[in-house]
């Protein structure tokens, strides 16, 4: 089987409905920092979708921002992979694959560093765009600007920056759109405060720093698409139907959401909206992404808890189950919704569109996973909708109550070991990860009722750890008593019979 270039794909006979981008050569717009599966099911994608519309004539250029990475495979590609995009739509199940076209080159920041530097001061680039993980946004103060490169990504963009600075001679008009797509919030404004930082710390001129407030825009994002990455179970058969090998084939869903903080005048150059995408070019990303958290990643950290220990391993189980698919949906549309103060129409709307993602039968999400870090979670992304409805409703609304007992009793399951907790799920072992911290007061507060045997005692003591909460939540009406209570029906049955009562 023939591996997948520009010679190769220009001979074959494609399937029907496999997609193929435009070949025609283009200036080098976009430098974009990361190759990872996101970044080519997501940023590449849209710039695809522009082009394939006539609106964009650009190609990017993917840099590869750490030392080791997928530049090379890339490259041995001709920058060609195929973009399988799988879920539900109408109501019907929907496959669609691409072939990706509109990278140019994929360089090594760190064997290549002189072609990132030739690329910044080029005419013809206009964007920069990343995702280099939650922890790629940070200062480091080793980074240096003779190094090449630095060893951040702030570093690395700040000395192109310069570069570019130098090269233009602080013309106004050289300066570049820079969309930073890690999931941190206001990632835009971090990304620039931290790039400032630099500019201070190497002493570079003070009107370098004013070219980098005036002459750039920072564009602080919200994005969302669930990719799944390299379908390795199911590749033998994607290539056969395909009818050519990709090394590179990257799988995701349907769905896309892309929020872009920034002004219109770059809605009119990225015209994203105007061909049918679900993007939204804004002044103030914060109500989509409160609503985002709230709804797909507050029904997410509600359900995990209780459908696994319920006995259930992925989000699709979940959902299928009579039980605690009726108990997640519930909590989405009868609590999480209502706690909230904006369109109904709309947060219903997304609420669909989220109950349809979570039933995608070709993304296999083990709950365990996102069992990660859960106490901080349930701080972020389901304690404002706790607050929310009590406040609209005085009353607790149950579902989000006793996922939160559900939590508090995987603490009780296990001893930690090293910086994870090893709990017993029948005879099945599992690790439960969190701050160590919290793991060590959760924990202890459950060694402590081994001896006490007092359950309003133990729920009063959790519920009081306001560095975990950001509050002492026995401060909520009833929310003491009512924790207390699930966690006493949860010990003296089980998490099945209790939630069954729900």
């Amino acid at each position: 089987m023939q591996k997948l270039n520009r010679a190769n794909i220009k001979a074959l006979e494609l399937p029907e409905g496999v997609q193929v981008g435009n070949f025609a050569k283009m200036p080098e717009k976009v430098l974009q920092f990361g190759e990872g599966n996101f970044l080519r099911a997501f940023v590449e994608w849209h710039f695809q979708q522009l082009t394939n519309a006539g609106k964009f004539d650009g190609s990017i250029v993917v840099a590869q921002p750490i030392a080791q990475g997928m530049a090379q495979m890339l490259n041995e590609q001709d920058c060609l992979y195929t973009c399988m995009l799988r879920g539900i739509q109408n109501g019907q199940l929907v496959e669609k694959y691409e072939v990706i076209t509109n990278i140019s080159r994929a360089l090594d920041s760190y064997s290549q560093w002189s072609e990132l530097v030739k690329l910044a001061e080029s005419e013809d680039l206009e964007y920069v765009v990343s995702n280099t993980t939650e922890a790629g946004i940070v200062f480091d103060g080793n980074d240096r600007l003779d190094m090449a490169p630095p060893n951040s990504y702030p570093g690395k963009l700040a000395a192109l920056l310069y570069a570019r600075y130098k090269k233009f001679d602080a013309a106004q008009d050289k300066g570049l759109v820079i969309i930073p797509c890690e999931l941190i919030e206001h990632n835009g404004k971090t990304l620039k405060k931290v790039v400032l930082q630099l500019a201070e710390l190497w002493n570079l001129p003070a009107a370098f720093s004013q070219w980098i407030e005036s002459a750039n825009t920072f564009v602080s994002t919200l994005v969302d698409r669930v990719v799944t990455g390299y379908p390795k179970d199911e590749i033998e058969a994607i290539w056969s139907k395909l009818g050519y090998r990709d090394d590179l084939v990257v799988a995701g869903e349907i769905f896309h959401l892309w929020v872009l903080e920034g002004p219109q005048t770059l809605a009119n150059r990225l015209q994203f909206q105007q061909i049918g995408l679900n993007v939204v070019w804004t002044d103030d990303q914060s109500k989509y992404r409160d609503r985002k958290v709230r709804i797909l990643n507050g029904a997410h950290t509600t359900g995990i808890p209780v459908s696994y220990q319920y006995g259930l391993d992925t989000v699709l189980e979940m959902m299928n189950d009579d039980i605690t698919g009726r108990f997640v949906t519930g909590a989405i549309y009868e609590e999480i919704i209502p706690s909230m103060n904006d369109d109904v129409q709309a947060l219903t709307d997304l609420a669909d569109e989220v109950v349809n993602r979570f039933k995608n039968p070709y993304i296999k999400h083990y709950l365990l996973s996102i069992l990660l870090n859960s106490s901080s979670k349930y701080r972020a992304r389901v304690l404002p909708s706790v607050l929310g409805y009590s406040d609209k409703h005085g009353k607790l609304p149950k579902r989000l109550v006793f996922s939160l007992a559900c939590l508090l009793n995987v603490y009780s399951l296990g001893v930690i070991d090293g910086s994870v907790l090893k709990c017993k799920r029948g005879d099945e072992v599992f690790e439960m990860r969190d701050d160590l911290s919290t793991l060590q007061l959760f924990v202890g507060i459950w060694q402590e009722y081994e001896q006490s045997g007092d359950l309003l005692k133990t729920a009063r003591a959790m519920l009081a750890a306001d560095n975990v909460w950001g509050m002492n939540l026995n401060s909520i009406s009833g929310m003491t008593e009512a924790v207390a209570g699930y966690l006493q029906a949860i010990k003296n049955s089980s998490v099945q019979e209790v939630l069954k009562g729900l």
